[in-house]
C-alpha cells in the first residue's frame, strides 16, 4: 500500500511560510509524502490561512468550494484549515464548508496529524483551537523548503496594539525562545549545510522583553557571528519603537550580519501614525535611517507602507512621500488599506474612497520605482559576492543566466559560468546594468566558490521530492523582498 500524499497551501507572511514547513514536517513524520507536482490531487490538503486581507475569507471559501467535488470523487481525502483565519473564524468554517475535516489554530499546529486521524476514525469534523501557545513551534519536526537558507523563529506573538492589525489577537502576546535554544537550532542547521539564516519574529527586535533583557537581540546577533560556517544572517521584521543603537552597532560590527534592514514605516504622517497607534513619529523614523546609513553606508533598507488609512488627508499623504524621498528605500512593500474585521481601524470614521486611495497608491509606487532605480544604478560597476539562489529568476532558462542575492539582498541575474554552480554556492560578479527591481552582471563570472550549502542542495536533489505549494501572496523566498506590493513578515503590522 502506497503512502498517503499531502499538499500544504500557504497564504500570508513569512511566519506562515515557516509554520507550513512545520506542518509538512509533522505530516512526513506521520508517514505522509508530498504529492507529486503533476498529481491530480493529494490525500490531505492543508490550508494555512491569513486573516490580514479583507477578502481573505472569500478566497478561502472559494478554494474550499473548488475542492468539494474532488473530495466527493476521492474516498478518504481529507481537508484541513489552520492559521490565522482558522483561529478567528473557528466553527464558522465547518458551517460554511461542512466537507472540511479539521480546523486548527495558530497555537496548536502540532496537533494536525492527531486531528486528521481522529476525524477519519470518528467520521466527523474536528475543530480544536487553543487559546494560548501549547509548545514553542520550533520543537516540532520541520521540512525545510531550502537546503541552503532557513528561517529561525526567535519569538511568536506581538505585544503591540496597532489599530489596523489583528495579528496580536490571533497569535497572542509575545513569547521569546531561550537564546541557547535558538543558537542550538542555528548550529544544527549549519551542520546540515545551511549557510544563511533569517531570524524571524512578529516584532523581531523586541526580543528579550519576555525574558527581561533589553539588549537580548543585539547579543543574539553577535552570538550568530561566532557560529563557524554561518555566512549570512538576516532578520525580519523589526519595529522602529524597539530599534536601539546597540542593534545598529551589532549589525555593523558582526561580519556575517548582512547590510540589509527591513524597517516598516506604514505612514510618514505623525497624525496617521498616532491613529494607527504606532509608538514613533516621522522624526524618530528618519533618525533611525540616518544612524543605520552612518554605520553601514552600503545598507539596503526596505519598508512597508499603508496608503489610505482612515482619516488620511492629502497633507498626511504628502508627509509619507516626503519620508520616502528622505529615506531612499531600496524597496517598499506598498499596499492599499483594507478593512480587517475585528480591528479598531475598521470602525473608524473617515474611510477613504477607493478612487482616492488608488490615485495615492499609484503616485507612491511611481515615486518608489524612481528611487529604487536610482539606488540600484549606484551598484553599477561594483563587484559583489552573490549567493546562487533557486527559483529566483523566472527567465533564467531563456536568458542563459542564473540568479542570486547580493549581501544587501538585491536580486542579481548573472551570466551562467562555464563550470557548474549550485544554489548555495557563491560567485563573484561585476554589476553592469540596473533595473528598478534587479541588477544584471552581463560579463563573465570572475570566481566561483563551491560551498557546503551547495553540497547540501545537491544531496537533497539527488533524490528529488515534490515541494509543498508556495506562498499565495507573491511573497519572497528566504530573505528576499519582493517587488510586488505585499506585506512583509508580521502581515504589514510591524
Amino acid at each position: 500500500m502506497s503512502a498517503k500524499t499531502y499538499e500544504v497551501r500557504t497564504y500570508g507572511c513569512q511566519m506562515n511560510v515557516h509554520d507550513s514547513e512545520r506542518l509538512s514536517g509533522l505530516l512526513e513524520d506521520a508517514g505522509y509524502v508530498p504529492a507529486p507536482k503533476d498529481a491530480e490531487g493529494a490525500d490531505v490538503v492543508v490550508f494555512n490561512t491569513c486573516a490580514v486581507r479583507e477578502n481573505a475569507d472569500n478566497r478561502l471559501y472559494g478554494n474550499l468550494g473548488q475542492l468539494a467535488p474532488k473530495k466527493a470523487a476521492r474516498p478518504g481525502m481529507q481537508i484541513a484549515v489552520g492559521g490565522c483565519l482558522a483561529q478567528k473564524d473557528r466553527d464558522t468554517i465547518v458551517k460554511k464548508a461542512p466537507w472540511v475535516d479539521v480546523v486548527f489554530g495558530t497555537h496548536n499546529i502540532g496537533k494536525l496529524p492527531v486531528l486528521l486521524e481522529r476525524a477519519r476514525v470518528q467520521e466527523e469534523a474536528q475543530v480544536e483551537i487553543a487559546e494560548s501557545l501549547e509548545a514553542f513551534p520550533s520543537t516540532l519536526p520541520t521540512r525545510r523548503e531550502s537546503a541552503y537558507a532557513a528561517w529561525v523563529s526567535i519569538s511568536v506573538g506581538c505585544n503591540n496594539t496597532c489599530t489596523f492589525c489583528i495579528v496580536p489577537a490571533l497569535r497572542g502576546k509575545e513569547k521569546d525562545r531561550r537564546p541557547g535554544d535558538i543558537l542550538a537550532e542555528i548550529e544544527a542547521l549549519v551542520d546540515e549545510g545551511v549557510s544563511e539564516i533569517t531570524l524571524l519574529g512578529q516584532n523581531v527586535n523586541a526580543y528579550g522583553s519576555d525574558i527581561g533583557d533589553r539588549e537580548a537581540f543585539s547579543k543574539l546577533l553577535r552570538a550568530c557571528g561566532k557560529i563557524e560556517g554561518l555566512e549570512r544572517v538576516r532578520f525580519t521584521s523589526p519595529h522602529p519603537r524597539d530599534f536601539t543603537d546597540d542593534v545598529i552597532a551589532a549589525m555593523a560590527e558582526t561580519p556575517n550580519v548582512m547590510p540589509q534592514l527591513h524597517m516598516p514605516l506604514q505612514s510618514g504622517s505623525d497624525t496617521v501614525l498616532k491613529a494607527m497607534r504606532r509608538s514613533y513619529r516621522q522624526e524618530r523614523f528618519l533618525g533611525i535611517i540616518e544612524k543605520v546609513r552612518a554605520s553601514m553606508p552600503d545598507a539596503a533598507i526596505s519598508t512597508d507602507i499603508i496608503v489610505g488609512f482612515p482619516g488620511e488627508t492629502e497633507e498626511d499623504f504628502e508627509q509619507t512621500l516626503h519620508t520616502v524621498r528622505e529615506s531612499r528605500f531600496a524597496q517598499a512593500f506598498t499596499f492599499q488599506y483594507s478593512k480587517r474585521p475585528g480591528t479598531p481601524a475598521a470602525e473608524m470614521e473617515g474611510q477613504i474612497p477607493k478612487e482616492v486611495v488608488q490615485a495615492r497608491y499609484e503616485r507612491l509606487v511611481a515615486l518608489q520605482e524612481e528611487i529604487s532605480w536610482e539606488e540600484n544604478k549606484k551598484q553599477v560597476g561594483r563587484t559583489l559576492e552573490v549567493m546562487v539562489a533557486e527559483g529566483e529568476g523566472r527567465k533564467d532558462d531563456a536568458t542563459r543566466r542564473l540568479s542570486g542575492r547580493a549581501p544587501d539582498n538585491r536580486l542579481v541575474h548573472f551570466t551562467r559560468p562555464e563550470e557548474p554552480v549550485r544554489p548555495g554556492d557563491m560567485v563573484i560578479v561585476e554589476i553592469t546594468y540596473a533595473a528598478p527591481h534587479h541588477l544584471l552582471a552581463e560579463g563573465p563570472v570572475q570566481a566561483v566558490r563551491r560551498t557546503r550549502a551547495g553540497d547540501a542542495w545537491e544531496k537533497r536533489n539527488a533524490a528529488p521530492a515534490a515541494k509543498p505549494a508556495g506562498v499565495m501572496l507573491g511573497l519572497p523566498t528566504i530573505g528576499a523582498p519582493a517587488p510586488s506590493p505585499a506585506p512583509a513578515a508580521g502581515c504589514g503590522c510591524d
